[in-house]
């Protein structure tokens, strides 16, 4: 891609007078273009060296070096937690009532490194997350206790800035089994920007007056809090064509997309799994790019999309 064209998909900051507002943002001036099919769904475009509206079967580190700098306006990350070594909160297999059926711990190597290499890795995803982001941009990490605290002094190395740390509370937790801990009912999620001039966007009115009604502690017309409930179930469709082990439901990437995006913005889904983040931006109207490493995830993803797309 040409000097010029890289350019052009970056944006330009707004100036500002007097006081800045609430959301303390600097709205895009530029998306990438809105052509859509007879279904009214996005079509693809051409961005680097990769294509909108697809899930890739590859590793995001490497892939990503493809999309010129600054041409992303939001980024939704469900990294590995690094959660397999020594894990005694999940069963291998095995079914209790009333917790949503069968549970399996994620035992793959991916899921299992030593501390000094997972660093390494959430360093060299961050970086290429960072360096892709626009500086309107904004980017949700998911996490754990096994791997947020990585994640909060990652970002720190790299000069990327937290916004919020979200609480994620998960009414339908599995129980501990042994009996020798607290059940770990929330998961964690740091809302981050790239870093330097607070230019990010933040739809501000929407957080205070928007429809927020499967969130118990969400009240109407008052700013939204840091601690969100919401329902960890997904409907039988989004579990149609297979599951991710740690497969989120599409209201959660939903919220993160109506907070910190628009209509015609750029998505992307750097650990796509089962493709829950793709089919929240394509529901939303955004373009979106995934990636995942596990090839019957990517399957699972693509075949969500399609279903979508008719």
């Amino acid at each position: 891609m040409t000097k010029e064209a890289t350019q052009d998909l970056q944006t330009a900051p707004v100036k500002r007078r007097g006081r800045p507002s609430k959301s303390s943002v600097d709205l895009p001036t530029q998306s990438l273009p809105q052509h859509r099919d007879e279904s009214g769904n996005l079509q693809t475009v051409g961005i680097g060296g990769l294509e909108t509206q697809r899930v890739y079967h590859g590793n995001f580190i490497e892939m990503v070096s493809q999309l010129p700098d600054q041409s992303v306006d939001i980024i939704i990350a469900d990294p590995p937690y690094n959660a397999s070594k020594g894990n005694e909160l999940t069963m291998q297999y095995g079914t209790l009532p009333g917790f949503g059926g069968s549970w399996r711990k994620i035992a793959q190597v991916w899921d299992d490194m030593s501390l000094h290499d997972y660093l390494a890795f959430t360093l060299s995803w961050l970086t290429e997350a960072r360096r892709v982001l626009k500086p309107t941009g904004s980017m949700w990490v998911h996490g754990t206790y096994h791997s947020a605290g990585v994640t909060n002094v990652a970002m720190q190395m790299l000069e990327v800035e937290i916004i919020n740390e979200i609480v994620w509370y998960k009414r339908n937790s599995f129980p501990n089994l042994a009996g020798r801990r607290l059940t770990a009912s929330h998961e964690t999620i740091l809302w981050a920007h790239r870093g330097g001039k607070r230019a990010y966007r933040f739809n501000y009115e929407h957080s205070k007056f928007g429809d927020f009604s499967d969130d118990d502690l969400k009240s109407p017309g008052k700013q939204m809090r840091t601690v969100w409930d919401l329902p960890n179930n997904k409907p039988r469709h989004e579990q149609a064509h297979g599951k991710h082990p740690a497969q989120k439901p599409v209201r959660l990437a939903k919220r993160f997309i109506e907070l910190s995006a628009g209509p015609g913005d750029l998505c992307l889904v750097p650990f796509a799994g089962s493709g829950s983040e793709c089919v929240a931006a394509q529901e939303a109207g955004l373009h979106f790019i995934g990636f995942d490493t596990d090839e019957s995830y990517v399957e699972i993803a693509r075949a969500r999309l399609s279903r979508g797309a008719k």
